[in-house]
């Protein structure tokens, strides 16, 4: 009879047999997934599928309601290697869930500011990240589809969900040379997508590789009717 394998077994094989086959190469990267203790950040109900390639569902106050999830390791590794975030810059997230991402979002940057509309998940992603002694990220309980004060403020903006179109508000938040990283489009066929503002008006966009998340709250889908 085998043994039951270990939490670092598990996490071992999350990393070389989910993210490594995902295009997810940076050594710095992968040796991040395996420091920081993806199953503190899990629901205690759902922690047996921390290292499964799955999103997981959260709970907070209208979290189930809204279908909110912890989006699956490969989905967060590769954005965050595709982001090439330095340790010199400030990220903006929109949607903290469990606190996982910003904490992975922490080891890369000098600042990170995350926005959680449910006051229940924004409770507990600040108590994992305290907990985890993640201490240059703040939780704030707030709508991120709402517009953000005027004028250039991060060098760079995650989208910890799917939109239907890229949050044109969202872009003029970015400094220049600033990227925004987002999953758009409608099921069945999402893209991510990588938005460089490379100068005034100017931008460069890629889209690297398709998945499919939930939505996040309250960002608009657009007219399906052409007048």
């Amino acid at each position: 009879m085998n043994p039951t394998p270990t939490l670092e077994r598990l996490r071992f094989n999350m990393i070389e047999q989910q993210i490594r086959p995902w295009d997810v190469l940076d050594g710095e990267i992968l040796d991040l997934l395996g420091q920081i203790r993806r199953e503190d950040y899990v629901p205690e109900a759902h922690r047996a599928l921390a290292f499964f390639d799955m999103d997981i569902p959260l709970e907070g106050a209208t979290a189930a309601e809204a279908g909110q999830v912890m989006l699956s390791p490969k989905v967060e590794a590769r954005m965050l290697q595709d982001l090439h975030i330095r340790k010199t810059e400030t990220v903006l997230e929109i949607g903290s869930g469990s606190g996982f991402m910003a904490a992975l979002l922490a080891h890369r940057a000098a600042q990170v500011l995350t926005l959680e509309i449910d006051p229940g998940l924004a409770k507990v992603a600040a108590a994992n990240l305290s907990r985890n002694g993640v201490s240059n990220v703040e939780v704030r309980n707030a709508d991120g589809a709402k517009p953000l004060p005027s004028g250039p403020t991060f060098d760079v903006i995650v989208l910890s969900g799917s939109v239907a179109q890229i949050p044109q508000g969202l872009l003029g938040s970015l400094k220049i040379g600033g990227r925004l990283a987002a999953v758009v489009g409608d099921e069945p066929m999402m893209r991510a997508h990588f938005v460089t503002r490379i100068g005034e008006g100017k931008w460069d966009v890629v889209q690297p590789w398709d998945i499919v998340a939930p939505r996040l709250v309250n960002f608009p889908a657009p007219s399906r009717f052409n007048f």
